[in-house]
């Protein structure tokens, strides 16, 4: 069992329609068809919605992806449309709002890693491979790859657990053709994204990005190249061979994992709210990969 601790009721605005609340973000439609995102303070972990919020977070993540899509523009086009507040929207929405166009969604997440950590160090500890792609000996937590990878997973729904499939599984859902334009973007937007962040110190180690279809062009939507959605590690103290520090919602995972908690994440019993210092230490994690990242101070 797992999902939301506590669902929230979605807000009813004058010209939106509720289609989905997710472990993040709400999404509308608006009356021109346009998608409506909206990124809440939600946290998620080991497959949970947690009771408690972290201040500012779906505020950094909307500037964070917006900073990244200019980055980007000349690479791969994005489904932004706009970020001016829908008329008679709430006036928390503000900078954490998104005006989208409406995409052929691809049924994958498409992920890149540059380095081995996660699921692909269990499987390559295993087999020597990650999504079936073989990786030479001697690699550890950690390590950095001879060369960036593509290594799609599915697509879960809130409360379950993306599952890593193999390319071949990917050709099957959607065909050669567009099985093949989803790893070349993937893999072409992850290079230009990891040298942006070394030349600020930071090692992207791994991402997942969403592509949909605006007729026949591919579009990078939702997130981008967050702390939610990538590994970001501190270059400066980078050493294979254990867990890197990161800047992401680690905090609330060692918390949860902790004898403090009293939580045993194998039960079918919610995880508990989080203290006050693991809260602001969250925060701080994300704002710093914000600042770090941008060059521009959080406000």
């Amino acid at each position: 069992m797992s999902g939301f601790v506590e669902k929230p009721e979605p807000l009813q605005v004058p010209g939106l329609v509720h289609l989905h609340t997710g472990k993040v973000r709400d999404l509308y439609q608006n009356e021109a068809g346009d998608l409506v995102m909206v990124a809440s303070d939600r946290i998620s972990a080991y497959d949970w919605v947690l009771p408690t919020q972290i201040p500012d977070k779906g505020r950094t993540l909307t500037q964070l992806s917006l900073w990244w899509f200019d980055q980007l523009a000349e690479l791969a086009p994005n489904h932004v449309l706009s970020t001016e507040l829908p008329p008679g929207a709430p006036a928390d929405w503000a900078g954490r709002t998104l005006i989208c166009k409406s995409l052929r969604m691809a049924p994958v997440e498409c992920v890149a890693r540059g380095y081995l950590t996660g699921s692909g160090l269990v499987e390559y500890n295993e087999s020597r491979t990650v999504c079936g792609l073989a990786l030479p000996e001697g690699l550890v937590d950690g390590s950095e790859l001879p060369a960036p990878i593509f290594t799609p997973a599915t697509k879960a729904a809130v409360g379950e657990h993306d599952e890593n499939v193999s390319y071949e599984e990917v050709v099957r859902q959607v065909g050669a053709d567009t099985a093949a334009e989803l790893r070349q973007a993937t893999l072409a937007v992850y290079g230009r994204a990891r040298d942006i962040a070394r030349d600020r110190g930071i090692i992207l180690a791994d991402t997942k990005f969403e592509f949909g279809y605006d007729g026949d062009t591919l579009v990078l939507a939702d997130e981008v190249l967050t702390p939610d959605s990538s590994r970001f590690w501190p270059a400066d103290v980078w050493e294979p061979g254990h867990a890197q520090p990161s800047f992401d919602k680690q905090y609330v995972r060692d918390w949860l994992t902790s004898a403090e908690s009293g939580w045993d994440r194998k039960s079918e019993q919610p995880p508990p709210a989080l203290p006050e210092r693991v809260v602001e230490a969250t925060r701080a994690k994300y704002i710093e990969a914000y600042e770090r990242l941008t060059g521009v101070s959080w406000t």
